[in-house]
């Protein structure tokens, strides 16, 4: 089996964006496609805002702010700051420019497109060859229950409230009613691999496997389904994810717990070789720098996990 052939990775924000654009950087193009979590994505002020998609769009097409990990690089906000003149809190960030992607994405959506033609349009406009996937075309707003607040639509917990609420319980809104994309499924059937970004199993990943028919498409692929890990050492790279552990149960905040939580989705994990106590049965197991800092470490992490994954297959 050539395992440079039909990769299908799946995302979320900033850590599975880095992930995508290391293996864009070392395969063709028609042989990666990325499917990603929809489940942050509202609306604001009627414009239609997909965070964790214009994040890949934005690192994949190297547009990203290089600071921050998200939104457009040199960015204004003019808009923001008007709108701050009228007396609005303006706590969820719009750059100028990043205004311009939310426009064509309601035009196009309120015009009858759906959100995979509305993304693979973006995508191209970008010079994005490879494949954008959002996980479905139908609204699954996630919703964060608190101990603080209650009920909070994602974007208030994850920015508005910078993650700092305790968090008593995940959901997501109208999920059995949702559809799998008829793209994704056709790409997990002919995947040679199927990754899972370092992104938060929780907030990230779980929405995508949520969706109806999801799991069951997974585990009928006979592939390597092979995940990094987004713990390093007891912690996060980035984001809530050590925290939202802790809150959710977890007595122990490590990468180990996070392949035990996706248990049979995946049959390979990548964890960070400063966790040498790492071990999990019946699963195919290494220690790597996972921690991507610049573009080379990106490339060196896909490069590396290619050619582990051709070990063992």
């Amino acid at each position: 089996m050539a395992l440079d052939h039909n990769i299908v990775v799946l995302v979320g924000g900033v850590g599975g964006a880095k992930l995508a654009l290391g293996l864009q950087m070392i395969l063709p193009p028609e042989q990666l496609t990325v499917i990603v979590n929809t489940g942050d994505d509202f609306w604001h002020y009627g414009l239609r805002i997909c965070p964790d998609i214009d994040t890949v769009l934005y690192t994949l097409s190297g547009r990203v702010d290089p600071v921050n990990g998200w939104g457009l690089a040199d960015d204004s906000r003019v808009v923001l700051q008007s709108l701050a003149d009228y007396g609005e809190n303006t706590w969820f960030g719009l750059g100028d420019k990043d205004i311009a992607t939310h426009l064509l994405r309601t035009h196009m959506l309120r015009n009858g497109h759906s959100l995979s033609e509305v993304i693979d349009h973006l995508a191209k406009a970008q010079g994005i060859q490879s494949a954008i996937l959002p996980m479905t075309n139908d609204p699954v707003p996630t919703i964060v229950e608190t101990a603080e607040y209650g009920e909070l639509a994602f974007q208030e917990y994850f920015v508005k409230y910078r993650w700092q609420p305790t968090v008593t319980g995940l959901r997501y809104q109208d999920i059995e009613q949702a559809s799998l994309n008829p793209a994704v499924t056709s790409a997990l059937q002919n995947a040679d691999m199927i990754l899972f970004g370092p992104s938060n199993p929780w907030l990230s990943i779980e929405p995508i496997l949520s969706v109806p028919g999801m799991r069951d498409t997974l585990l009928a692929c006979d592939v390597p389904r092979v995940a990094v890990t987004p713990i390093v050492d007891g912690q996060a790279i980035k984001g809530p994810a050590a925290k939202l552990m802790a809150e959710l149960g977890y007595d122990d905040v490590s990468a180990q717990n996070v392949a035990k939580h996706y248990g049979q989705i995946i049959n390979g994990f990548v964890y960070d070789k400063s966790d040498a106590a790492f071990h999990v049965d019946a699963l195919h197991t290494i220690g790597m720098d996972t921690i991507m800092k610049n573009n080379a470490d990106k490339a060196r992490l896909a490069q590396q996990m290619l050619a582990w994954i051709k070990e063992w297959t």
